[in-house]
Parts: structure tokens; C-alpha cells; sequence
């Protein structure tokens, strides 16, 4: 059994998330992630039957979202002016604002008997933010969530 490890702080095995738009090479890493949740909720059609005392369900379509925690980088959030890359230039704040579809790829860390993880890929919106700071949390925090239009892909 091969457990996914994603060793917080070791470079190049760690999780990382990825966001890019249309053509962009490399994409924004997003940095100083706290959390991630990786949703997958399959709605579930529900009926009865008069020859039936239980009621019966299909599995129908599935809600995905990604979301997480990340403490807040003047450039990553704002975005910083690059040549042909949107996702870099536009910043976290800025594909949320402009509605943009984002393709995302998580690498989930590689496994603890040092194997190269998976990544799971997607397309979707940025959503959720709501950065705050206080006396306790002397840096601004800000929740995330990709919500996902159609299936993932792993890889």
C-alpha cells in the first residue's frame, strides 16, 4: 500500500495547485495553501413505489468543487504584469472578479515509498474568497473554492 504523502515544506513532492487560462505555459502556482477538500457529490434521484415500503435512488449527476485555505501573496492574489501568461497577470482576485475560466491541475504529493503522486485536473470558476486578518491572524487569510464545470481527470 502506497500512502499519498504530500511532506509539507519538501520541495517538488508537496502538493501543489495550479491555475491557468487559455493558452498560458505555465500557470499560477498557488502558494501558501493551508487546506484543500477535493469534492465529488453525486446528487441522487430519489422515488417510491406502491410495491416497495423503502424508497429507491439512482446516482445522477455530480457537484465537484475544490476548496481550500491560503494565506494571502500581494502577487498570486493581485497578479503581476507577465507576457502571455493571463492567469499570472490577472492574480487570484482578478480571475475570481472577471469570472474566468480556469483550468486547474492539484498534484497530490507523491507516495510515502517515494513514488510520484497523482494529479487531479479539471476546468472551473474561482469562488469563495473572502480574505480577513485580526489581531489573532496578523496576515490576511482568505478561504478558496474552484467550482468545477464537468468531470475531473486524473492523471
Amino acid at each position: 500500500m502506497a500512502y499519498i504523502y504530500p511532506a509539507p515544506g519538501v520541495s517538488g513532492v508537496q502538493l501543489t495547485l495550479t491555475l491557468k487560462v487559455g493558452s498560458d505555459s505555465t500557470g499560477l502556482v498557488v502558494p501558501a495553501l493551508q487546506d484543500v477538500t477535493l469534492n465529488n457529490a453525486n446528487d441522487v434521484f430519489t422515488w417510491t413505489q406502491l410495491d416497495s415500503g423503502s424508497k429507491k435512488q439512482i446516482a445522477t449527476t455530480a457537484t465537484n468543487s475544490l476548496s481550500g485555505n491560503i494565506v494571502l501573496d500581494q502577487d498570486s492574489f493581485f497578479g503581476v504584469t507577465t507576457s502571455g501568461e493571463v492567469a499570472k497577470t490577472k492574480g487570484i482576485f482578478g480571475l475570481s472578479k472577471d469570472k474566468s475560466l480556469v483550468n486547474f491541475s492539484l498534484y497530490m504529493g507523491d507516495e510515502d515509498d517515494g513514488n510520484a503522486g497523482k494529479t487531479i485536473s479539471g476546468s472551473g470558476y474561482v469562488t469563495g474568497l473572502a480574505p480577513t486578518v485580526s489581531a489573532d491572524s496578523p496576515v490576511w487569510v482568505s478561504p478558496i473554492t474552484i467550482t468545477v464545470t464537468g468531470d475531473y481527470t486524473v492523471a
